[in-house]
């Protein structure tokens, strides 16, 4: 009987597993050897399901007839493979580099033939790159022969070597490495090394022009450099060259699409071309190419930048580019905007599905799966797009296409698969806006952190309260102005007017010293100077001061309206903004008092330290009304906040200023080079307190380990 009370037990929890692994979401986290993230604004990490899935990979089977033994073949795998690309018929083209060909594959990765041509008596050498029409005609850049090979559907070809123009440069080096043709049949090549840009070819091959060069970057140091140096000691200097080019690819509608790599290069990395040239992606930073940050801290090769090496478009205009730091795939959608990053490095000793050891290039179906091909390992992988990046791009397509009703059944569907995506959460604030829920939209643009899109729901929000309630308002505020009016008429000549005006104030030492902190607002110079000869300040009114200034601080950071404040409260810690402005402030008061000691100053530290203090009182008058009003403002208002927000630091600064000049009996000139002393000492004091603080961590770790050691032996 037990024996068979066990057996239903143990039959009625197999039955409730069974019950619930059926009612769980399926998820193809097992399915695949990588993690598939995206990111909020903010730059948090959002787990995601796969967006696509490795399904197989081909290139090292390929065979060619052994000349040594007529009738049979011989291994000839991909060599060092350096392009990949997939023409209207998803035929797949792989620029084989060590083995100077070109290999046409099917879809499914089946071989199909090899194109080694002959140009002027010269094959094919090293070639880095390939195109092909959408007529079938094949581009080649033949890099080691440094000219373009076109191969005709009947077999002729035509070379393109280095085009003759006087606006080419002496210098210019002429090694093609991508190149795509446009519908006109111009070329557009990718050189190595070529910062001048895109070398436009028309279908002759004729130069017509550079075209989508980078902006050269200069830092700050480059900007002092040029303002101190002579001409002889700049030129001197290693040239500031702009990035160069390292791919390019072409969508449907025509648009170019660049990469940028090298060292240096963090912005800008992925850019879509006008007619003109010019960029047309425009996201919040124009920074491309995703990282973790444990795969930051663990790098091991020291190049810790992302470098985009190839890029593709599918037929949503979603912008997929490989990283060759990271090995990771980043997939943006048409605007830019990241959609999912996934992938990584391979093992050294294996090849893995799904996973990467040097990624060359990359290309897109018409069905939008991926091909990738790795250099290194000299094999194409396939990636198929799973069910959750399908509905992510079916939605963002709709969205995209500004049919926002049509794409809030498609977001609410992803949210209910991934409630953090943060691409649905604004999808949804979209759908949201279009149809007049502006409440519902405000809610969903501060969830997905969208500032702008918060501004302009509230704007609606705010417009209809006004239109809503206006007569009442302007009814209101005539009756008041017209009640205070005759207030002041009718109470002017009364006794209890004259006692309150006549008062006798309190000679309080604390009500005095809260009187003198409003005085010097009116009266900076005289204000300061009664604090070092009158006593009308204490080390008590002082701290109440700091107290106040701080918490206006954090009511600033804290309740500012969304549409202004850039603070990540989920990051926010009070103790650390706390030990910030403390030891800002200290060590502002320190360093002060100690230049003003040398400098000819005449205050004491009781004055530079009540003075400090006293002179943040702009920040509290100000900084916690505009905190509260922010919350009725929009961005169409942010000239104004930002004016009012610049006031309040430029009154804070002259009041720093007027109280050193007041305390220590300074001329203007005197108190200029007193401030910039200060600022200096105070720096050196932050750089000796960092020098300590790593000190004493590397010293209590020497303890710990010299502890272990002795208690282990």
């Amino acid at each position: 009987m037990n024996l068979n009370k066990k057996r239903r037990l143990l039959m009625l929890l197999v039955l409730i597993f069974a019950v619930s692994a059926a009612a769980m979401p399926m998820t193809a986290f097992a399915e695949v050897p990588y993690w598939t993230n995206s990111k909020e604004k903010q730059g948090r990490l959002i787990w995601t399901q796969p967006a696509y899935t490795p399904v197989g990979m081909f290139g090292k089977d390929l065979t060619v007839p052994d000349k040594d033994k007529p009738g049979a073949v011989k291994a000839s795998p991909l060599q060092n493979p350096k392009d990949l690309f997939i023409d209207k018929s998803d035929n797949i083209y792989v620029a084989d580099t060590g083995n100077n060909r070109i290999v046409q594959f099917d879809a499914s990765g089946k071989w199909i033939r090899y194109i080694q041509v002959t140009v002027n008596d010269k094959p094919l050498s090293k070639p880095e790159g390939v195109f092909v029409t959408d007529d079938g005609i094949v581009y080649i850049a033949d890099t080691g022969n440094q000219r373009i090979v076109r191969v005709n559907k009947d077999g002729t070809v035509k070379a393109y070597g280095r085009p003759s123009s006087r606006f080419i440069p002496e210098s210019f080096k002429y090694d093609p490495t991508r190149l795509v043709v446009d519908k006109r049949g111009f070329l557009y090549i990718a050189v190595l090394g070529g910062y001048q840009g895109l070398l436009q070819l028309d279908p002759e091959g004729n130069f017509q022009s550079f075209y989508g060069a980078n902006a050269t970057i200069f830092s700050p140091l480059d900007a002092m450099k040029r303002m101190l140096y002579t001409k002889e000691m700049y030129a001197n200097e290693i040239s500031k060259l702009p990035g160069a080019i390292s791919s390019v690819a072409v969508d449907d509608d025509g648009f170019l699409y660049t990469t940028t790599s090298g060292q240096g290069i963090k912005s800008n990395q992925i850019k879509k071309l006008s007619i003109r040239g010019m960029n047309l992606l425009k996201s919040d930073t124009n920074v491309y190419g995703e990282v973790r940050r444990m795969d930051v801290k663990f790098a091991t090769s020291g190049q810790v930048s992302p470098q985009l090496v190839d890029l593709a478009v599918d037929s949503n205009g979603n912008i997929t580019a490989i990283d060759s730091s990271y090995n990771y795939i980043n997939q943006y959608d048409a605007n830019g905007n990241l959609l999912f990053f996934w992938a990584g490095p391979s093992s050294a000793s294996a090849t893995q599905l799904g996973l990467m050891k040097s990624p060359v290039a990359i290309d897109a179906s018409s069905r939008n799966d991926l091909y990738l091909l790795d250099g290194q390992e000299g094999v194409v992988q396939m990636f198929r797009l799973s069910e959750f990046g399908q509905k992510v791009n079916e939605a963002n397509k709709l969205t995209l296409a500004g049919r926002y009703e049509e794409s809030e059944g498609p977001w609410r569907e992803v949210l209910r698969l991934n409630a953090n995506f943060s691409p649905a959460i604004l999808g949804l604030a979209k759908a949201a806006y279009k149809q007049g829920n502006y409440e519902e939209a405000r809610d969903l643009f501060k969830r997905a952190e969208d500032h702008k899109g918060f501004s302009n729901a509230f704007w609606q929000i705010r417009l209809n309260w006004f239109q809503k309630h206006f007569s009442l308002l302007a009814t209101s505020a005539l009756v008041l102005v017209i009640g205070l009016a005759l207030f002041e008429r009718l109470t002017r000549k009364t006794k209890w007017r004259y006692a309150w005006k006549h008062r006798k104030r309190s000679q309080n030492s604390a009500a005095v010293q809260f009187r003198h902190m409003f005085y010097m607002l009116k009266h900076p110079i005289d204000g300061f100077t009664a604090l070092r000869y009158e006593n009308k300040g204490s080390y008590w009114s002082a701290f109440a001061v700091l107290a106040c200034a701080y918490a206006a601080l954090l009511i600033m950071r804290l309740y500012t309206s969304f549409s202004f404040n850039m603070t990540d409260l989920h990051r926010f810690q009070m103790f650390s903004h706390f030990a910030q402005f403390a030891l800002i402030w200290l060590g502002w008061v320190v360093s002060n008092y100690l230049v003003s000691s040398i400098y000819r100053g005449e205050g004491r530290f009781k004055d530079v330290f009540i003075g400090s203090a006293y002179a943040l009182m702009p920040v509290i008058l100000i900084g916690i009304p505009l905190a509260v009003i922010s919350n009725m403002m929009t961005n169409s208002e942010l000239a104004i906040y930002d004016f009012i927000l610049n006031m309040m630091y430029l009154w804070a600064g002259l009041m720093f200023f007027w109280k050193v000049q007041s305390l220590q009996n300074y001329s203007v000139g005197e108190t200029i080079v007193n401030l910039a002393l200060s600022i200096v000492t105070f720096l050196i004091l932050a750089v000796l307190l960092l020098v300590i603080l790593g000190l004493s961590s590397d010293l209590k770790d020497f303890l710990n380990e010299v502890y272990q050691e002795v208690r282990l032996r």
